[in-house]
């Protein structure tokens, strides 16, 4: 007969896989309890393994994904604890703008995942117009001026709230700094000086380019290459989209680096226009 120890082994094995799933899903939507930024906390197959259930278990250790899951559990308890710093009640939201029962505008919680503070799905294909309707509501409401006759404490936490609303904004309404910004919660980074992560063919069309534009005498050509380009960044925008869903973190690297090379062509389009005014 097996031991009661073996038992109670075996029973909460077999628990930790029936909770899997539903863990591995809340990491994908940003509206859930747990923050964007715990998904840093896993690893790369985790994100591919929320997108199919088949792949799940391959490479990974139970022991592993348990420890992590109580990681992302103990995570949500502290976030949970939050206090509102004047009257003591619990915050209900997180993140937490004003005190539900005072009234008092809160300090921002370290960490907090931009998705969340702006209200959308922890996705590449970000709608937009409600980010930027969400950052007008929060801005009519954060602003330092309707603090002016507060407390030097609400002044201070209300500049600082509407700092990381400008933050939060300017980073997910590009689809550059938003996808670098999903690929640092993910743990990783596209550093200045990338034309090694770049081939040589790719270097010498982008080399074309610049020489084209700067060879350009009239308004139609450069606007012929600010279409080309436009073209080309949206074309990349979907394959940066489907690279990120399908968790080919490496792929969607490399279509950044490429995105940011035709960003600044883009900027350069736009000075060379001005000059033609």
């Amino acid at each position: 007969m097996l031991s009661w120890n073996c038992v109670r082994i075996l029973s909460s094995s077999r628990a930790a896989l029936h909770v899997k799933r539903p863990i591995m899903n809340r990491l994908c939507v940003c509206k859930k309890s747990v923050t964007c930024l715990s998904t840093s906390l896993l690893k790369k197959e985790t994100w591919h393994s929320s997108m199919n259930p088949r792949g799940l278990g391959k490479g990974t250790d139970l022991t592993q994904y348990i420890n992590q899951a109580k990681s992302l559990m103990n995570y949500s308890t502290s976030q949970a604890k939050l206090n509102c710093w004047n009257c003591k009640q619990p915050l209900e939201d997180k993140p937490s703008f004003f005190c539900v029962s005072c009234k008092v505008v809160q300090p921002p919680e370290e960490g907090t995942c931009y998705f969340k503070i702006m209200d959308c799905d922890y996705t590449f294909t970000v709608d937009t117009h409600k980010l930027q309707r969400r950052y007008l509501q929060l801005q009519r409401s954060l602003h330092p001026d309707n603090f002016s006759q507060k407390s030097v404490k609400e002044q201070e936490y209300s500049e600082s709230q509407s700092a990381l609303v400008n933050k939060a904004y300017k980073t997910l309404l590009k689809p550059l700094s938003r996808g670098l910004y999903m690929l640092r919660l993910e743990g990783m980074h596209i550093e200045e000086g990338t034309e090694s992560a770049a081939d040589s063919e790719f270097l010498l069309e982008l080399l074309e380019i610049n020489e084209a534009l700067d060879e350009a005498w009239t308004p139609e050509e450069a606007n012929k290459i600010a279409r080309d380009t436009k073209e080309k960044l949206a074309e990349l925008t979907e394959l940066i989209d489907a690279a990120l869903l399908k968790g080919e973190l490496q792929a969607a690297k490399a279509l950044l680096v490429q995105m940011k090379y035709y960003a600044n062509i883009e900027e350069k389009v736009k000075e060379k226009l001005s000059k033609f005014m």
